[in-house]
C-alpha cells in the first residue's frame, strides 16, 4: 500500500468560547497525517493512488482553484510516488505572468517545487471540465492520465474516508466535518456507528449536499449546517479571523480558514446555543488545509485584515 492507514490522535479540546461545562468537544488531527498529503487528502488519495499504480497509469490528472488544498497535495503525492502531476486550474489570468504567480501564489510555488505541471484555463472553460468532449481534448493534449475529479471524491475517495474512524470513536455521539464536495461526510456517514449523527458544516452556498451523500450511501443519520459559509466559498470575515487565533492560542491547534475554521466555529455556536443534549460527546475532524493559510494571509494583507497566526 503507497499510503498506509494510518490512525489519527483525539485532542480534547478546552475553550473559553464553549459555554457549557457538559458538552465534550474532541478533534481528530488528521492534519498530522503526513506533512504535505494531509487530513482528508491523504485518505481520498489513498486508494485512488493505488488504483492508479495497479492500471500502470504514470500520470495523475486533476483539477482545482488558487489555494486549493487538492492540487498541492496531488503533487506532493505525485513527487513522493513517482507519478508525472498535471493541474488543471480554474482561471486563465494566471498565466499571463507565470513568474508573478509563482512567487505570489505559495499553492501554485508549491505544487510547481513538486513538478506539477499547471495548465491555466478559462472560467468558462473550467465550467466544461466533466464533459465528454473537453475530457477527450485533455486525452489528445496531454495523452494517457489517471484522472481525479475536483476536490478528490469519488468511491475510493469516500473508500479511503471510512477509515478515519475506528472502534475507539464509537464512544462519540455526534462526528463533525466540513464540506466542499461531499466525499468526506459521505464517507464517515458511511463508516458512522449505528447511534452517531454526522453533522456537516458547508464552506459554500450550496444545497447539493444531500444528493451527494445519497450516490454513496442510503443512511440519513446526518445533517447538514449551510449558515457557518461567512458569505461563500473562500469568504472569511474579521470576525472568523479573530476566532480561529483565539483558538489556536488557547488550543495550540490550527485551523484553516476556508474549512476547519467555519467548522469549529459552527460547533461552538451550536454548543452554546443549546443545540446538543446534556453531556453530549462530540468528535470533529481536522481535515488538514494548513497551506492555504499563507495564501489567505496575502488576501488579507492586502485588505488591511489581521492575519491568521
Amino acid at each position: 500500500m503507497l499510503l498506509e492507514n494510518k490512525q489519527s490522535e483525539n485532542q480534547l479540546v478546552q475553550f473559553s468560547g464553549i459555554k457549557r461545562a457538559d458538552i465534550s468537544l474532541f478533534i481528530k488531527r488528521e492534519d498530522l497525517l503526513h506533512p504535505t498529503i494531509s487530513g482528508n487528502k491523504y485518505r481520498k488519495l489513498r486508494y485512488n493512488i493505488e488504483e492508479a499504480r495497479n492500471l500502470n497509469h504514470k500520470t495523475l490528472l486533476t483539477f482545482g482553484g488558487a489555494y486549493s488544498n487538492h492540487i498541492a497535495a496531488v503533487a506532493a503525492a505525485g513527487k513522493e510516488f513517482d507519478f508525472k502531476t498535471i493541474g488543471i486550474i480554474r482561471g486563465d489570468e494566471f498565466a499571463f505572468n507565470i513568474e508573478n504567480t509563482l512567487q505570489t501564489n505559495p499553492t501554485f510555488r508549491f505544487s510547481a517545487e513538486q513538478n506539477m505541471r499547471l495548465e491555466f484555463v478559462s472560467r468558462k472553460i473550467y465550467r466544461e471540465k466533466d464533459t465528454t468532449p473537453f475530457y477527450d481534448f485533455l486525452k489528445e493534449k496531454f495523452g494517457d492520465f489517471y484522472l481525479i475529479p475536483e476536490g478528490g471524491t469519488n468511491e475510493l475517495a469516500v473508500k479511503g474516508i471510512e477509515e478515519i474512524l475506528n472502534k475507539e470513536d464509537e464512544n462519540f455521539d455526534y462526528l463533525a466535518v466540513s464540506m466542499g464536495t461531499g466525499g468526506t461526510i459521505s464517507g464517515l456517514v458511511k463508516s458512522s456507528f449505528q447511534h452517531q449523527k454526522v453533522l456537516g458544516f458547508s464552506s459554500l452556498k450550496a444545497d447539493f449536499f444531500g444528493d451527494a451523500i445519497n450516490k454513496f450511501t442510503s443512511k440519513k443519520n446526518f445533517e447538514i449546517f449551510n449558515n457557518y459559509h461567512f458569505g461563500k466559498y473562500g469568504k472569511v470575515t474579521e470576525e472568523l479571523i479573530i476566532f480561529i487565533n483565539k483558538f489556536k492560542n488557547e488550543t495550540s491547534i490550527p485551523l484553516d480558514p476556508i474549512y476547519t475554521g467555519k467548522m469549529i466555529f459552527g460547533i461552538v455556536d451550536l454548543i452554546n446555543q443549546n443545540y446538543f443534549e446534556k453531556n453530549a460527546k462530540i468528535l470533529a475532524i481536522h481535515t488538514g488545509g494548513l497551506q492555504g493559510i499563507e495564501g489567505m494571509n496575502t488576501v488579507l494583507l492586502k485588505k488591511n485584515l489581521p492575519i491568521i497566526i
